[in-house]
């Protein structure tokens, strides 16, 4: 008959975690490789991390000071660093212009992206009509066509039309060619959604707007957001279409900051400030939505 003491015993030994019965050169190897890899990480992302702040420390130092040394020399003489070249900035009508035409080109362009994409991806992924598959088949087409072909073609039809070197032309030129992605990347998305959800609503007497808005729209969250997030950045961050579809009084700030290069030198005191918010705003946004984003590309992997 089995003793108490043995039960207990053999109890114990079943609780004991499988680590501590690991042995412990084994157990230091894990550690020391986990640290390993958190330190080459940590060196990755400082090396990433290099250039943008070598930008920032630019930003606050004067022109000569630029031209004559490396970034790198503040930490040996922070007496360097200013804020004449924010107020530069500030003083200049040709940047700030430029930084509000940005902001005016890119959150239409997006809304209105997210917005009919959305409503076309439920369309093509829950909505019967004549020739659905063949329509989508010519939207994932559309997805392998180069901008530089369409340049010289809309070009002609903005300048009939009246809108080429007006803001309204370059956000239908981002519009335009973000929608294919959109309708593709929402389709797949909003098509895995479990058809007994839709069922359900529309048995209670939902209509097909109200579907959308109450049932696809809060389940397609995290796609739509990752979808804003690239479409923001790329509008954001372009300089081909405005550099062709914008003049002077409507250039976003890639262009007005290209426009600082000369050929025998640069504008350095507006250029590294210019460039340093121009590139921190799209890592605001970023990171502002990045639970949203990281959902989204999750939520895709998964499915």
């Amino acid at each position: 008959m089995t003793s108490i003491a043995d039960t207990a015993g053999t109890t114990g030994a079943a609780a004991t975690p499988a680590a501590e019965r690991e042995p412990l050169a084994t157990r230091l190897a894990g550690r020391l490789g986990g640290g390993a890899v958190r330190g080459f990480l940590l060196l990755v992302a400082l090396f990433w991390l290099m250039p943008t702040v070598g930008l920032l420390i630019s930003s606050f130092r004067a022109p000569t000071d630029i031209g004559t040394s490396g970034w790198w020399k503040v930490f040996s003489t922070p007496a360097q660093l200013t804020v004449n070249n924010y107020q530069n900035l500030l003083s200049d009508h040709a940047i700030t212009s430029s930084l509000v035409n940005t902001v005016l080109i890119t959150v239409p362009a997006t809304l209105l992206v997210v917005v009919i994409g959305s409503l076309a991806g439920y369309a093509f992924a829950w909505m019967d009509f004549r020739g659905r598959d063949w329509l989508f088949l010519l939207v994932v087409g559309l997805l392998v066509v180069p901008i530089q072909i369409a340049l010289l073609p809309v070009e002609h039809l903005f300048r009939d039309i009246g809108i080429f070197g007006e803001i309204i032309g370059v956000i239908l030129f981002h519009v335009g060619f973000g929608l294919p992605f959109a309708i593709f990347l929402l389709r797949n998305f909003f098509a895995e959604i479990p058809r007994e959800l839709l069922e359900a609503a529309r048995l209670d007497g939902a209509s097909e707007l109200r579907l959308f808005t109450q049932v696809i729209m809060p389940l397609g969250g995290p796609a739509i957001a990752s979808l804003g997030i690239f479409q923001f950045l790329w509008v954001w961050n372009d300089m081909l279409v405005a550099l062709i579809f914008s003049n002077s009084d409507s250039q976003p700030i890639t262009v007005a900051l290209q426009q600082q290069v000369r050929q025998f030198g640069n504008n350095v005191d507006v250029l590294a400030p210019g460039a340093f918010i121009s590139m921190v705003i799209p890592l605001i946004v970023f990171f502002a939505f990045q639970r949203q984003f990281v959902s989204g590309v999750m939520a895709g992997a998964v499915k």
